[in-house]
């Protein structure tokens, strides 16, 4: 008997909303993002694969202005305006000791022994997943109908001693706007290559 397999390759309209015509923001209308899309984005994100499904980001989504302007003081002068204005901006951090919460998260096995003693090995799983998270976090928010502003111009060490002091096993990493997108705030997209030109097939 053969078997019979199914197209799921979403609608074109959906891989516009997620990729094709999605870009990353500057500006933002004067539109709320909610606690509750905020958790929903999050209930998505969770669901992405991390290694030994160790689900290592730490997210603190800044949605009060003055939570915002904390964060802008430790922006670059270019972001300093992206962050204030959002509906929210989440900092995507890592925790280094993510392997304590392993006896519940892989119940599998005793994952939490590989990653013992190791803290360097800890660090760059850590910062591996997490960023693994926090792109999971894009295309969720994207799935919801926001936009984004993904940032790196951030002082992360003082991001990390103001959102974290009371977590020193957390550390900051990026962040990112999310809200409704102000079209007049974007410039032309920038090129993108060709397959050929970073990729081949071994």
């Amino acid at each position: 008997m053969t078997k019979q397999f199914h197209d799921n390759t979403l609608s074109h309209e959906a891989l516009e909303q997620l990729f094709l015509e999605a870009r990353s923001y500057n500006g933002w209308l004067d539109k709320d993002v909610s606690e509750d899309q905020i958790r929903r984005i999050y209930d998505l994100l969770k669901m992405g694969p991390t290694s030994a499904n160790q689900q290592s980001a730490r997210f603190v989504w800044c949605k009060s202005q003055d939570a915002k302007d904390k964060l802008a003081e430790h922006a670059s002068e270019a972001n300093k305006k992206k962050i204030k204005t959002a509906p929210v901006c989440v900092i995507i951090g890592y925790d280094i000791d993510f392997h304590e919460q392993l006896p519940w998260l892989f119940p599998h096995t005793d994952a939490k022994s590989w990653f013992e003693g190791d803290v360097e090995g800890r660090i760059e799983h850590a910062k591996r997943n997490s960023a693994l998270q926090g792109a999971y976090l894009m295309l969720a928010a994207r799935a919801l109908g926001l936009d984004c502003g993904p940032m790196s111009g951030v002082d992360l060490n003082k991001v990390t001693e103001d959102f974290f002091a009371d977590q020193p096993q957390y550390r900051a990493d990026w962040i990112c706007s999310i809200g409704y997108g102000d079209k007049e705030t974007i410039f032309d997209r920038s090129p993108r290559p060709d397959f050929n030109k970073f990729n081949r097939i071994a």
